[in-house]
Order: C-alpha cells, then structure tokens, then sequence
C-alpha cells in the first residue's frame, strides 16, 4: 500500500519521539489488520522502537495472542471499549514494548448492527505505569477510508503520550 505523505510523517514524527525516549511501541489491530504496522514499518529505521504487531483479526487470536477472555468478548462484543482496552494492555504485557495501541471496530461493507453501525472504531493506547487511554470513533465511507482513518486516528493517540 502506499500511505499519504502526511501520515509517512505524522509515523516519523512518531518514531522520532519514541527514539528519544528510549520507548518500545507494539500494536494490537483487529479492523486494521496490520495496517498501522505495516505503516510505522515503512519508515526506515523503525526497527529501533517498534518491537512488534499483533494481528488479531478473529476473537480467538485475541484470547490466545493478548489473553482476551472468553467471557470480556460475551460480555462486550470484539468491537467495544472493554475490548479495546484490554488489546492494548495486552499487547504490552505480551511484547517488550513499553506502549501500545489497539484498533477494534467495523469497517464494512457488512457487519454494522444496531448500536455499532459500520465505520465504529475503538482505539485504546497504554503506557506501562499510565491509565489506558480510549477513544470511540465513528468513521464514515468505504473501507479503505475507515481503515485509513482508525490508523491515523492510532497514531495520533500514540503520539499523545509524548505531550
């Protein structure tokens, strides 16, 4: 794929701030299917701070690859605040990362369902020590766009720690 330029340097900067500080990043994506990796993987030299990704598409990859539990998933849905939470906490409990964030939503064409309509997005961030961060988003457009927007979304909320 290739990414808009703008995004190339918001993962940049991102990168840039994360060397500085000596912080590891790892990623827990569900809608964006490696997406935002693949993008802070595009940026040479990322390799000193991004430690890893998780690609956890189906509800099973995300109990045996974070620790999801069965009954969060029963509880919540896959596309929930609960969820997202807890991706993104275990991506770093299961990583030698520092930081992380976790994307989870809907990006369509099907799927969206009363209460979770197509382009519902949550993206949580964790920080080893800190409270994790949540968002909800609500994305509109094709899926290529909502992909787009919950990995630019991911960044910013990553780069928020740095503030």
């Amino acid at each position: 794929m290739t990414f808009p330029a703008d995004l190339l340097a918001e993962a940049e900067s991102l990168l840039t701030l994360a060397r500085a500080q000596n912080v590891l990043i790892a990623t827990a994506e569900s809608c964006t299917g490696g997406l935002i990796s693949a993008l802070i993987t595009e940026i040479p030299g990322s390799s000193d701070v991004f430690e890893r990704g998780f690609v956890t598409y189906a509800n099973q990859a995300k109990i045996d690859l974070l620790a999801i539990g069965q009954p969060l998933l029963d509880e919540f849905g896959a596309v929930s605040k609960e969820v997202a939470i807890a991706m993104a906490q275990g991506a770093v409990m299961h990583s030698g990362a520092h930081m992380s964030v976790a994307v989870t939503g809907i990006a369509g064409p099907g799927g969206g369902v009363l209460g979770k309509p197509v382009g519902t997005v949550h993206i949580a961030s964790h920080y080893i020590g800190q409270d994790t961060r949540h968002e909800q988003f609500h994305f509109v457009g094709e899926r290529s766009s909502i992909r787009l927007g919950a990995t630019t979304a991911a960044l910013k909320m990553l780069k928020v720690w740095f503030d």
